[in-house]
């Protein structure tokens, strides 16, 4: 099995290391998590994301935390973007000369 991407779809995710070591059907994994299976045949084909609601009911079944299927998620839309939107971006806005390392904004100039 080819190891995941950074970035993959957290269906691949789901299918590769949950589902198939455990030998769990999508309509298993449904019935389980009390959802259609239908739901989960759409994440696993990265047709749907993850949702806060559907990342409870994933991390309760699989003993994982809600976190670690929304940052799938997030790391799986920032992939995305930076591939649709990066070049545009980085053409667009250019960065602030001055900042704090905190993040917050930059002291006057005096």
């Amino acid at each position: 099995m080819p190891a995941l991407k950074p970035g993959a779809h957290p269906g691949q995710v789901l299918d590769s290391e949950f589902m198939r070591p455990f030998g769990l059907s999508r309509a298993a994994l449904a019935d389980a998590i009390k959802v259609p299976p239908s739901r989960i045949g759409a994440i696993v084909r990265g047709e749907r994301r993850i949702t806060a609601e559907t990342a409870m009911r994933l991390s309760r079944h699989l003993c994982t935390t809600e976190e670690f299927w929304l940052r799938l998620q997030a790391a799986h839309d920032l992939t995305k973007a930076k591939a649709a939107f990066g070049k545009q971006v980085n053409a667009q806005v250019k960065p602030r000369r001055t900042s704090t390392r905190e993040g917050g904004p930059a002291p006057e100039q005096a």
